[in-house]
């Protein structure tokens, strides 16, 4: 059987490239890639040895090839001095990496009809997805939008790897205007979808969301939140999902996510605890049970 469990490594950067308003690393990791599953992500050191950004960053893994012996490449926008730093990396210098972190993408038993959404870099983790849904014999669409044309993600790639490919920017610059849940429910009703799968920002998870209940599909979602530490430790990305029990616990996303059952993740109340959340006040325990003794609202 497979070791799923992540790896610490000093990689080598492959390359650093620029993709529009995004920019892409791959280092030679082959402990990472041998052990990767669509939808896990890495955490990264930034700054060097002696810098005094303590916290890790994560991103999402875009892709993983057998080439020189095990590369890893992972997409990320700079927004502010970790990944400034990350930017001006080049070939040879070694980053410090954890990986693969997180629950993958469950994947159907049977070949049936996938949908992909994605909103801006919240492509990236769709695309080693898309690849192995086909090799399961699955058919694959995709739905990228983004703000602009800079920031829609992996057009070329879709349209090669996907049998149909959807694109949406906020002002028109790039495919149709709008956002990819305007132009989603036609997608669902042409290729006669099973089941959704996206990434991007908590807004369009949330509506995407309701899309597929109001088509009785299933929809798996990667969150994007905020990690500190990637491992669970930390317990800064946790956010409020309804358990098998019924039960709201606040989660962890980098280890129990970042993909969750879409209809499972309160996003109304995504950055609270909610009152009825295991643990909030108002919550007693007694052994192994957990009741709830103050009242809604």
């Amino acid at each position: 059987m497979s070791d799923f469990r992540p790896v610490q490594m000093r990689s080598p950067v492959l390359t650093v490239r620029r993709v529009d308003a995004y920019h892409a690393i791959t280092v030679v990791a082959p402990g990472i890639a041998e052990r990767f599953r669509s939808g896990q992500f890495v955490a990264v050191a930034v700054g060097g040895e002696q810098s005094s950004m303590l916290l890790r960053r994560a991103f999402a893994i875009h892709e993983v090839k057998p080439d020189y012996g095990g590369t890893v490449e992972f997409l990320f926008a700079v927004r502010g001095r970790g990944t400034a730093w990350l930017a001006e990396r080049r070939s040879r210098d070694l980053l410090d990496i954890v990986g693969p972190l997180g629950r993958p993408f469950p994947l159907p038993r049977d070949p049936v009809n996938c949908v992909l959404v994605g909103g801006g870099a919240g492509a990236a983790p769709l695309f080693p997805l898309a690849h192995t849904l086909r090799r399961r014999g699955c058919r694959v669409d995709f739905v990228l939008g983004a703000a602009d044309a800079e920031r829609v993600f992996g057009a070329i790639t879709a349209r090669r790897v996907a049998e149909t490919a959807t694109f949406t920017t906020d002002d028109g610059s790039f495919g149709l205007r709008g956002q990819v849940t305007e132009v989603l429910p036609q997608v669902v009703e042409d290729a006669r979808s099973d089941v959704i799968y996206a990434c991007g920002p908590m807004p369009m998870l949330r509506e995407v969301t309701a899309l597929a209940a109001r088509y009785d599909i299933p929809v798996q979602v990667s969150v994007e939140e905020t990690m500190a530490c990637g491992t669970g430790v930390c317990m800064t990305c946790v956010i409020p999902v309804i358990g098998d029990d019924g039960i709201t616990r606040m989660t962890r996303s980098c280890v129990d996510g970042p993909v969750f059952r879409g209809e499972r993740v309160r996003f109304d109340d995504v950055g609270t605890i909610p009152f009825d959340a295991l643990g909030a006040p108002g919550w007693k325990t007694h052994g192994d049970d957990a009741v709830q003794t103050r009242e809604a609202g």
